[in-house]
């Protein structure tokens, strides 16, 4: 299947993936057929791109890094929990249920990930209609705890960091919806107002039975930059929390790979060099390479521009050289469709770069 962005949707073709709405059930099948009215729906709902079916690549199938009833279930678990304590800040209101549902699905989560050998951090935007919120908490869940199994932490400090990851952003809870949901920009009150989430998170978790305090210290903390920049106490290196380090990568990298209301998603590999410039005085180097090492900059199915003029699609991604894939070449230097396409392994054949990436000018 080839992954393409919205703009390039046209009627008559067919759905390589299901796509679920807010909910979590399933809006399209695989294999429906796109019209011009579904095509409006998409492009309302903020999706950027959409796997489609193509013969020439129906070998190329992109695994999610989670297993899909996994990924439902936490996203319930999540909208119902995080509906539940939506409203203003209410002093002394507990939420005792918490540790307990959330540390289940960190545990799932861990399991999936574990069974899965050489995972990469994939663009997990693709397919989901889901509240920015929820789908960010949990991409972000995901992406550290994966990078926690690198770095090997133990499985209970795995659990710590997981719970922590999930719960970072619990403290938007407690604004207003029609600040988060604001389409311009916001004015330096409302600024003010936002960046309150972070106090907020670490108040309604810092005492709950079952949430550990260094989890409840990364939604206080995720925002904190190496340099003191950050907010809300500017604290500098390793004043800031090991865990929040982490989740100061996975949340600006989910941030920026994701469309929001007031500004269009970066691809994997642009929101990589925003972070490479805050490489050493916003995010830890160590940390940032780590992350480099397991984000698949080129998604699969993505079509590329390579330097030999030939264009085709991101076909396989090495867990070694992620930004060397191999791409299937569907037509030659002057536009014209291959009648037998070909695999080039860029690990292999380093003369050769991709020059462009579909949709970059689009949504950049």
């Amino acid at each position: 299947m080839r992954l393409i962005p919205i703009n390039s949707l046209q009627p008559g073709m067919k759905l390589g993936k299901k796509i679920y709405n807010e909910d979590g059930i399933i809006l399209l099948s695989e294999n429906a057929e796109l019209t011009e009215a579904v095509i409006r729906r998409l492009r309302r709902h903020g999706l950027n791109f959409v796997y489609v079916a193509d013969p020439r690549t129906e070998d190329v199938v992109p695994v999610e890094m989670i297993e899909e009833e996994t990924r439902r279930r936490a996203l319930k678990e999540i909208r119902t929990n995080f509906r539940k304590m939506t409203g203003p800040a209410v002093k002394g209101l507990v939420y005792p249920y918490l540790g307990k549902t959330f540390s289940g699905l960190v545990e799932e989560i861990m399991d999936d990930l574990s069974a899965r050998e050489d995972a990469m951090i994939m663009m997990m935007n693709v397919n989901s209609m889901d509240h920015y919120l929820y789908r960010h908490s949990l991409n972000v869940c995901i992406y550290t705890i994966l990078l926690g199994q690198i770095h090997g932490y133990s499985k209970s400090d795995l659990t710590f960091l997981g719970l922590g990851a999930l719960l970072h952003d619990i403290g938007k809870t407690k604004l207003p919806l029609q600040l988060l949901t604001k389409a311009g920009k916001l004015t330096d009150a409302e600024y003010e107002q936002v960046k309150q989430h972070a106090e907020f998170g670490f108040k309604m978790l810092k005492d709950e039975p079952g949430i550990p305090l260094v989890s409840a210290h990364c939604a206080y903390q995720h925002h904190e930059r190496l340099n003191g920049s950050g907010y809300p106490r500017g604290l500098k290196g390793e004043e800031i929390s090991e865990f929040a380090r982490w989740i100061a990568i996975t949340d600006s990298y989910d941030a920026m790979t994701t469309h929001r209301v007031y500004r269009s998603a970066m691809l994997p590999h642009q929101a990589l060099e925003v972070l490479y410039t805050g490489c050493g005085h916003l995010y830890e180097k160590s940390k940032l390479e780590v992350f480099r090492d397991r984000v698949a900059i080129y998604p699969l199915g993505m079509a590329v521009r390579l330097s030999t003029g030939e264009k085709g699609i991101v076909a396989k991604i090495h867990g070694i050289f992620p930004q060397r894939p191999v791409v299937r070449v569907l037509t030659d230097p002057d536009g014209e469709d291959l009648k037998v396409p070909y695999d080039v392994d860029l690990s292999q054949q380093l003369s050769v770069v991709i020059t462009e990436v579909d949709g970059m000018n689009q949504i950049g």
